[in-house]
C-alpha cells in the first residue's frame, strides 16, 4: 500500500468522458487506457481523491494534453456562451454523480470537510465538484444556487478567457499575470455569494488585477488549486512572489501543478524531464508559504506531466523524490492531504 494518501487540487478527468466517445464514467471504475486517472491507478498510487473540474472547451478546440498551445505568444481563447457552458456542466456533473452511484460505495462526492476526512481515513475515493470558468453561472447567480445544492464546493471564476465576471489570464511564457482588467460588478457579487455559501474560490486562472480584487473582497483564505512559482518559470499562469505572500497572509494555500510548461524554467512542454523540476517548485512554495500552505494540484488529464511521473500510479515516485530531498513524513502527510483539509474547513460551511 502507498505510504501517503494524496488528495489532489485539480483534474480534468470529466473532460475525457465528454470529449471521447470510447471512454465513459464506468471506465473510470474498472480502469481505462490512456490518460492519468482511473480508480485502479488511483488505488495503486495512493490518490485518495481530488477536485473534479467541470470545464466547457471552446467548440473549435479539442484540448489534447499531448499537444498543448504554443506559449511563445499569448493563448487566450474567446469567451463561450452561457447556454452551451451550462449544458456541458450538467453533462459533466451527471457523469460524476453516475460514478458515485455505480461505485458500490467506492467513490463519494464530498460536500463537507468531515465527509472528506472520513473518506480519506476509510479508503473511499473522494471527489469534490469544481467548476473551472464560471460561464455556466448566470448574472443573477441562480445557477450558482442550484449547483451548490447539487454539491458544488469550489469555483474558478475564470479559465484563460473572459467571462461576465472577470478576465482569465492568457497563457504566455516570459509574461507576468498582469494582463487585462479585474472583476466586473457582477463578479464582485459572485465573490461575496461564494463566501456566504462557503464555496471555495480558485484563483489559478485569474489575472493579476482579478487576483487582487478577490483578495480585497473575500473573507476566505486565498487558494490556487493548480499553480506554480513565477520566479522559477515565468509563465503568466504562475504566481508572483507578491501573490504568494498574499496567499500566505490569508492562511490559504497552493496546489502544485504538474504541467511541464508551468514547471520547466524555459516554459517548454517537453515532458522528458526528471522529478527534480517538481521538487524545486515544492521547495520554493514551502519556503515562501510555509509547510501548512502547500499541496498537490496535478492537472491530471488536462496537461502533459513529466514522464518520470507518468500518471496517478506514479505518485509514490514523487513522494520518494521529496523524501530524498529532505521532506520528512510529517511534512509529506501535510502536503498530501492535511493542508487541503485545513483550508477547506476554514472555507466551507
Amino acid at each position: 500500500m502507498p505510504q501517503f494518501s494524496i488528495f489532489d487540487g485539480h483534474n480534468d478527468t470529466l473532460l475525457r468522458f465528454y470529449q471521447n466517445d470510447d471512454v465513459s464514467y464506468s471506465d473510470f471504475l474498472r480502469g481505462m487506457e490512456g490518460g492519468h486517472i482511473d480508480l485502479p491507478r488511483a488505488r495503486k498510487g495512493g490518490l485518495a481523491g481530488g477536485f473534479f473540474a467541470i470545464w466547457a472547451p471552446n467548440l473549435e478546440d479539442r484540448i489534447d494534453p499531448g499537444s498543448m498551445p504554443d506559449t511563445s505568444k499569448p493563448y487566450a481563447p474567446p469567451a463561450v456562451e452561457h447556454e452551451y457552458a451550462l449544458s456541458v456542466a450538467q453533462r459533466m456533473a451527471a457523469d460524476l454523480f453516475r460514478i458515485e452511484a455505480e461505485s458500490g460505495g467506492q467513490v463519494k462526492i464530498a460536500r463537507s470537510a468531515d465527509e472528506l476526512q472520513t473518506c480519506i481515513e476509510t479508503g473511499v475515493f473522494a471527489a469534490i465538484l469544481h467548476i473551472e470558468g464560471a460561464e455556466a453561472i448566470d448574472a443573477d447567480l441562480n445557477a450558482l444556487e442550484v449547483f451548490y445544492q447539487a454539491g458544488l464546493r469550489s469555483l474558478g471564476i475564470v479559465w484563460s478567457r473572459p467571462t461576465i465576471f472577470a478576465h482569465g489570464v492568457p497563457i504566455a511564457f516570459q509574461s507576468s499575470p498582469d494582463i487585462g482588467p479585474g472583476l466586473t460588478a457582477v463578479g464582485k457579487r459572485l465573490v461575496k455569494r461564494c463566501n456566504q455559501l462557503g464555496i471555495m474560490i480558485d484563483l489559478s486562472h485569474m489575472n493579476e488585477a482579478g487576483f487582487w480584487d478577490v483578495a480585497a473582497l473575500s473573507d476566505a483564505p486565498l487558494v490556487a488549486t493548480h499553480s506554480n512559482a513565477h520566479a522559477l518559470c515565468p509563465i503568466s499562469r504562475n504566481l508572483t512572489d507578491a501573490q504568494l505572500d498574499a496567499i500566505k497572509a490569508s492562511d490559504g494555500m497552493v496546489g502544485l501543478n504538474f504541467a511541464t510548461s508551468f514547471l520547466n524554467e524555459d516554459g517548454a512542454w517537453d515532458s522528458d524531464r526528471g522529478l527534480d523540476i517538481m521538487v524545486r517548485h515544492f521547495d520554493y512554495l514551502v519556503e515562501r508559504l510555509g509547510e501548512s500552505r502547500v499541496g498537490f494540484g496535478s492537472d491530471f488529464d488536462g496537461a502533459r506531466v513529466p514522464d518520470a511521473l507518468g500518471d496517478a500510479a506514479g505518485l509514490p515516485r514523487l513522494t520518494a523524490a521529496l523524501k530524498a530531498a529532505g521532506y520528512d513524513d510529517a511534512l509529506l502527510h501535510k502536503m498530501a492531504h492535511q493542508n487541503w483539509l485545513r483550508v477547506l474547513r476554514q472555507t466551507w460551511q
